[in-house]
């Protein structure tokens, strides 16, 4: 899902997007899931169909952040990294609450829950909100198979701390479990987060990263994408968020 103007580029050489948030604020939408939870394949597919859920033109980017402490039960979730699991804990402290569970959704930072506004709502609500940070995004991949990132982001809030993330994601991935609490079930995934840099801290000057991913060859780099969002290291509040897919040539 693209938050904001996109142009792709391709020749035989290189190819290359840009990326641009735009002045209002995209909804930063996350789900922490696990292969080894028999709660996820309905959260799962309600990612794969986010944007059907939505109003038409709404301005949001997907993340499908696997964790692995269901692992023990006896299926190892492949797209699971520790780093993802502890970004979860962090933002359920952050939102005053104790207890880590999958599925687990937030919108910019703040849990959905039955008891608050629907989905399309909540992105109604922040769409309608000017947006408080400017991200910026630039990804070639050469014919090596390496991703050429860069990403800058700025913002005009004042005296929270700051940090911008990147990441790189991957559709259509299709999972046959043979054990655990879905044992035989055949699971399809969008938005999997495959590549993550972050935090990178905000100055006065903003931030700036650059980074080349090597993209394994069983990857389908048709199913690529890219997302960015700067977030209050405080509060767990996303100030702005974009993303879309890059489909090289």
């Amino acid at each position: 899902m693209v938050a904001a103007a996109s142009a792709f580029l391709t020749n035989p050489v290189l190819a290359a997007c840009e990326l641009a948030s735009g002045p209002k604020t995209a909804a930063l939408v996350e789900l922490y899931t696990s292969e080894g939870c028999s709660s996820c394949p309905p959260a799962d597919r309600q990612m794969r169909r986010l944007r059907e859920a939505l109003d038409p033109g709404a301005e949001a980017v997907a993340l499908a952040l696997h964790v692995g402490y269901w692992d023990y039960i006896g299926w190892k979730d492949p797209y699971a990294r520790p780093a993802f699991a502890e970004r979860q804990e962090w933002l359920v402290h952050a939102n005053g609450q104790r207890t880590l569970y999958t599925p687990q959704f937030f919108v910019n930072g703040a849990e959905l829950r039955a008891a608050r506004a629907p989905l399309r709502d909540e992105v109604r609500r922040l769409n309608l909100t000017p947006a408080a940070a400017e991200i910026r995004l630039h990804a070639a991949l050469a014919p090596s198979g390496v991703l050429q990132l860069s990403a800058q982001a700025s913002s005009t809030a004042a005296g929270a701390p700051l940090a911008l993330f990147v990441a790189l994601t991957e559709s259509g991935l299709v999972s046959q479990v043979a054990r655990g609490e879905n044992a035989g079930a055949r699971l399809e995934h969008d938005h999997v987060v495959r590549e993550w840099i972050g935090p990178v801290r905000l100055g006065a000057g903003g931030a700036r990263v650059q980074r080349d991913i090597r993209v394994p060859a069983a990857w389908n780099r048709s199913q690529l994408g890219l997302a960015a969002f700067v977030q209050d290291q405080r509060s767990g509040r996303v100030l702005q968020a974009v993303g879309g897919h890059c489909i090289p040539s």
